[in-house]
């Protein structure tokens, strides 16, 4: 049933954003439409493609063999070999922040990266838990529904950015050839805000799937529970420093890598974890229930 709304509610929102994007670029006449349309496709296509190069620069992954890594090689390579998917690229990365992640446009591109410092906090059935639910991102296209909703959101900010400029230097005009003053500070007001929040609406969706998926995948919700639990007082204890390269690749993770609580968790890409531990509990009740 989740897995439905979750699926319907992500539709819902990349037709709003999309809706929001002609709506924007329509302010700014025919022009203005053509020129948003071209945007999201160039933005979209560049994320779409090189996704995985800039979320493993990002974290200065390295590539792992299955002799560098046999605990990680052996708990991905079962997990593929179940959901009958290719055997995704292995790396590492140089932090002791906990976390973990996959990027790639589909199973045959797909690398999945683990911090050091999640190698070193987890037991096997944790670990697997985690990774399950990073396959799940990449079985289920999400990294596609991501590069979408991020280029469309950026083209809206880019937009709003535009329309400041345009406002500061006097061209807003109430006419046909140009948007009025009044719906050029609209923009620039609510713009970027609209978009942020139906990106994040997104991201919450997809992360509850993944981790329904997961579970279904390993066969153990309460593996996966377990890993959130750690993970959450990880972040707190190693959290990685919010950067403007890091950030991009934080919507990736399994959780969120920085530490923050109040109205950083509110605009948080991730949902709340103790919101996920009670789903992944209530999967296993049903789990048991089955005769």
């Amino acid at each position: 049933m989740h897995r439905h709304l979750n699926g319907l509610k992500t539709a819902v929102l990349l037709g709003v954003l999309s809706a929001a994007i002609l709506a924007v670029g329509s302010i700014f006449g025919r022009s203005g439409l053509i020129i948003a349309l071209f945007l999201a496709l160039a933005i979209n296509g560049y994320s779409y493609f090189f996704s995985d190069r800039l979320a493993l620069k990002a974290m200065r992954a390295y590539p792992v063999s299955q002799i560098e890594q046999p605990r990680l090689y052996a708990i991905v390579g079962d997990l593929a070999t179940k959901a009958r998917m290719p055997m995704p690229r292995l790396y590492l990365s140089p932090t002791a922040a906990p976390n973990a992640f996959a990027t790639g446009r589909n199973p045959g591109n797909a690398a999945v990266c683990c911090t050091e410092g999640i190698m070193g906090m987890m037991t096997d059935r944790e670990l697997r838990g985690v990774l399950g639910h990073e396959l799940s991102h990449v079985y289920n296209r999400d990294i596609l529904i991501a590069s979408v909703a991020g280029a469309l959101a950026s083209v809206i900010v880019y937009l709003a950015n535009f329309a400041q400029f345009a406002a500061i230097f006097g061209f807003g005009r109430n006419d046909d050839d140009g948007p009025g003053i009044f719906e050029i500070l609209l923009l620039i007001v609510l713009g970027p805000i609209a978009a942020s929040l139906i990106q994040l609406a997104i991201g919450r969706a997809r992360e509850y799937q993944a981790d329904e998926s997961g579970a279904k995948l390993t066969k153990d919700p309460l593996g996966l529970a377990s890993a959130l639990r750690k993970l959450e007082s990880g972040a707190v204890a190693a959290p990685l420093p919010q950067t403007s390269q890091l950030g991009p690749v934080s919507s990736l993770m399994i959780a969120n890598p920085f530490s923050g609580a109040g109205v950083g968790r509110l605009f948080s890409t991730h949902p709340p974890i103790d919101q996920r531990i009670a789903r992944l509990e209530r999967l296993d009740e049903i789990a048991r229930s089955r005769p």
